[in-house]
């Protein structure tokens, strides 16, 4: 209990307040200001690499594979940028809920199967058509989190395909 008082005193929280950022000061035992650089520093190297990939894109004959290369990476990175914010643990629980499970098994295919073709198949065509699933894998996939933003997808595209 003196641990807990002690804790919520450096964190700021004199009094038990129950929520989603409660939840995420409690999930790692790095403290938030470590968490929240961790998160931002994962997350502009992730963005790095995306920009990075698609400026090498142009390279004579070595472009596609190095941007698919990149732009994969970039992704994991800023995927694993929130395991600062929520730990790695309830991360993974979030990731296979089953909401999101389908979400998260086909942007993880799709993660792999981008380097499988760039690196061990070696075909550029298909390694473009799995970045190009793979952006969409992973929007769908951070949707998820927010409340009904998935219905709100489907109704416009269901009114722009009518």
């Amino acid at each position: 209990a003196v641990s807990e008082n002690r804790r919520r005193g450096l964190s700021g929280r004199d009094r038990e307040e129950p929520g989603a950022l409660a939840e995420v000061i409690d999930a790692t035992s790095l403290g938030w200001g470590t968490r929240v650089k961790g998160f931002i520093a994962c997350f502009a190297l992730g963005c790095v690499f995306s920009v990075l990939g698609s400026c090498l894109l142009w390279v004579p004959r070595k472009g596609l594979i190095l941007f698919a290369a990149f732009y994969t990476l970039g992704n994991i990175a800023s995927i694993g940028s929130t395991l600062f914010l929520m730990g790695p643990m309830k991360q993974l629980k979030k990731m296979f809920e089953p909401t999101r499970l389908i979400a998260t098994i086909v942007m993880l295919l799709c993660l792999i199967l981008t380097l499988c073709s760039a690196f061990w198949w070696r075909k550029e065509g298909l390694a473009l058509l799995f970045c190009i699933l793979q952006f969409f894998a992973l929007a769908w996939y951070s949707i998820s989190f927010i409340p009904f933003a998935r219905d709100a997808v489907k109704k416009c595209v269901s009114v722009c395909l009518s």
